[in-house]
């Protein structure tokens, strides 16, 4: 994979199918991260020394909700472990079954993932740029309606793998160390059923970026085990960052 910084933002899921799937219709998908910018007002200006990744991590096995497994979706795992957490949440923004749950859901679901940025002091501030964060979700790293349709009319699944190292990359205006960007290769596996019964499959490979706080400020799902301090997830990017 070319180690180089994405040029272009937005939608960058863009899977093609082959041969195996060439009397399937065209599926497009994105994922990918550009760097931290905005207007932020952050909680510090001074950024941190390079890391090359978190060095302690705490992982019981335990999830969120078991039950998203049934709706063929990755479960948010209980964990104070940021690669292990980054891992699933990279993996949650391209697994879905279209014939167990609806976008809409899907992306509801997504949406419990997030907590607040902890760069940004007021509340009212925070929760606008969650909201702006899973805009860019819904819009330039999660399939598009488009492809979700074309995966629907044909019982579409998709398995979004993780592959090889992290890469770490320092979280900008931040001088904690307990939020972290990450960065990996990821290898989809589109699952199609023709009119006939038969199914078939094909794999594309796309790298995406996301980012996830691991401290004291990270806010529990309501009604879940999960506790202060555990991972949660701040964002992800619309082009992948590169190490």
């Amino acid at each position: 994979m070319a180690k180089q910084r994405a040029q272009s933002r937005g939608l960058l899921w863009a899977v093609i199918g082959g041969a195996v799937l060439a009397a399937a219709i065209v599926v497009g998908v994105l994922v990918a991260v550009t760097s931290q910018g905005g207007t932020a007002q952050p909680a510090s200006s001074s950024p941190p020394t390079p890391t090359a990744g978190p060095t302690s991590s705490t992982s019981t096995g335990e999830v969120v909700d078991a039950a998203a497994v049934e709706a063929g979706w990755v479960p948010e795992p209980i964990t104070t472990d940021p690669e292990s957490y980054l891992r699933a949440a990279i993996e949650a923004a391209g697994t879905v079954d279209t014939t167990r749950a609806t976008r809409d859901e899907w992306v509801t679901y997504l949406d419990t993932w997030f907590t607040p940025d902890p760069r940004f002091q007021d509340p009212d501030e925070q929760a606008a740029q969650t909201a702006r964060y899973q805009l860019t979700m819904r819009d330039a790293v999660i399939f598009p309606d488009q492809v979700w349709d074309s995966l629907a009319r044909q019982n579409g699944r998709v398995i979004a793998s993780t592959m090889g190292e992290i890469s770490f990359t320092p979280v900008p205006d931040y001088d904690g160390d307990d939020m972290f960007i990450g960065t990996s290769d990821v290898v989809l596996t589109f699952t199609q059923t023709g009119e006939d019964g038969a199914e078939s499959s094909y794999e594309e490979q796309v790298r995406v970026s996301a980012q996830v706080l691991c401290g004291e400020a990270s806010v529990p799902a309501p009604g879940s085990a999960q506790a202060a301090g555990d991972c949660k997830l701040i964002r992800y990017f619309d082009a992948a960052l590169s190490d």
